[in-house]
């Protein structure tokens, strides 16, 4: 059968002068993983705002190419930078999602790894591991978290120099194969990319994840309790915004999974007063009300804050 549109007469149809971006972009899927995107992601303003328009790109790529007009596949190798918890590797599984619809990767599956999953321990052993991780990786995209300990110039012995050699290779050649995704901390990044300008030089978009508001980690809270039949009592939830207010303050925040992390305790302890209380049945709703005692006992309510320490050092 001929692969050319045909007209009424038998004639072939002319070739399409002009797209319509509005029903390629519905039609695409990538409306669809935008709006998810603003729906299950709290915040990230600045974020979306880089996906939309790197969406916005493809799509007119795309439709130069349709139009025979002069056309070179883009490169889309990201760095995602931002402290943990602001939701980098969601974001890049999105990505991923989006990339397929838009034809750009074949599978749109995401391959996360760390550097101990690229680089051995003994010579030898370091290519194929990475080249493993690439095979699975083909046709999606790879994101490394912590990209920077790759690199590792006070150790004479260490491996992770080859498996940088390796990336850059397929980062190179199998570009249209193959998205990079490389992700950590903003400061040590730049150290990383400063001592690896292959890196740089092959890195398309550079993303900066901000940390969340107070309001917005309360949010994140609350989604998470509902998609798990949990609730707040008026009185919880006041604990809560003053137990997110001094964990931000405290070392070792990270962001959603904070309080992820501070979520699963409280569940921890509403499970084992439930428990010790036996002296009635429990009901539907005494098993998805988190109150305040099950937060407010948590060690950071005992914990000074640098502002109460100050405090405390000047009295």
């Amino acid at each position: 059968m001929n692969d050319e549109a045909e007209t009424g007469t038998g004639e072939a149809a002319p070739p399409a002068t002009a797209i319509d971006l509005h029903r390629e972009f519905e039609e695409s899927g990538v409306g669809d993983v935008l709006r998810e995107l603003d729906e299950t992601l709290v915040g990230l303003a600045p974020v979306k705002k880089r996906i939309r328009e790197t969406a916005a790109l493809l799509l007119v790529e795309r439709a130069r190419q349709q139009l025979g007009l002069a056309y070179e596949p883009p490169t889309l190798h990201m760095s995602f930078t931002g402290n943990p918890g602001t939701g980098k590797t969601t974001v890049a599984l999105r990505m991923a999602n989006l990339l397929h619809k838009l034809g750009y990767i074949r599978k749109g599956h995401l391959v996360s790894v760390t550097r101990d999953d690229l680089v051995g321990q003994y010579i030898g052993h370091t290519a194929p591991k990475t080249k493993e991780v690439l095979k699975k990786a083909m046709g999606g995209v790879l994101f490394i978290d912590e990209a920077y300990y790759l690199y590792r110039p006070e150790n004479e012995r260490d491996y992770g120099q080859e498996s940088i050699e390796i990336l850059l290779q397929v980062m190179e050649n199998q570009r249209e194969d193959l998205v990079v995704i490389l992700a950590g901390y903003a400061d040590k990044m730049d150290k990383f990319f400063s001592s690896n300008p292959g890196f740089r030089s092959r890195i398309a978009h550079h993303i900066d994840f901000p940390d969340y508001s107070n309001e917005e980690l309360l949010r994140i809270a609350e989604m998470m309790l509902k998609a798990q039949n949990y609730d707040l009592t008026p009185d919880a939830r006041e604990t809560l915004i003053r137990y997110i207010d001094r964990r931000r303050q405290q070392p070792h925040f990270a962001n959603a999974r904070s309080v992820r992390n501070a979520l699963d305790r409280a569940r921890l302890r509403q499970a084992n007063r439930l428990f010790e209380r036996m002296d009635r049945p429990v009901t539907a709703e005494d098993l998805s009300l988190i109150s305040p005692e099950d937060i407010n006992v948590s060690r950071v309510f005992s914990i000074p804050t640098d502002e109460e320490r100050s405090q405390q050092e000047a009295s």
